[in-house]
């Protein structure tokens, strides 16, 4: 299982926003030249994060995107879904109907638990979580984060 580009580019984006919280709005020309993503690709990903509640827009020069809510309560499997819609490894687990074989599947028992283990990792990871860990295989203590940091 691999996540798009679109999902590591969105939680990117949405990082940078949260160490732009309570600033007000950034600009989506900042985030793309901070996070190197194309500022129309950018543009793609943030419209499912504001109709799904997660950002806000502010017209006008000064104008951008921000956090709908503090990086705190702002939890990763949010954006995904927005992203991606529902988080499944296999069309079984989320739609028993897909497969004739479902009801009678040993292997089915599997993917439910890993499926619920990923959306529970999801679920209980906040952007200020992210913020504030060791990225793996860092030398601890070694991490500043400041908005001079693109995550």
């Amino acid at each position: 299982m691999k996540l798009s580009t679109r999902s590591q580019y969105g939680v990117h984006a949405m990082l940078d926003l949260a160490l732009a919280y309570g600033q007000g709005p950034r600009s989506l020309r900042l985030i793309a030249e901070r996070q190197d993503v194309p500022e129309q690709y950018l543009e793609q990903l943030i419209a499912p994060l504001r109709r799904a509640g997660l950002v806000k827009s502010a017209r006008g020069a000064s104008g951008g995107y921000e956090l709908a809510a503090p990086p705190e309560s702002m939890r990763v499997g949010e954006i995904l879904r927005a992203l991606e819609g529902p988080v499944k490894l296999t069309d079984c687990v989320n739609e028993p109907d897909a497969c004739a074989k479902a009801g009678v599947c040993p292997s089915r028992v599997l993917w439910e638990r890993l499926n619920a283990a990923i959306q529970d990792v999801l679920d209980n990871t906040t952007l200020a979580e992210l913020l504030s860990s060791e990225p793996i295989g860092a030398e601890p203590g070694n991490r500043k984060i400041s908005d001079e940091v693109i995550v």
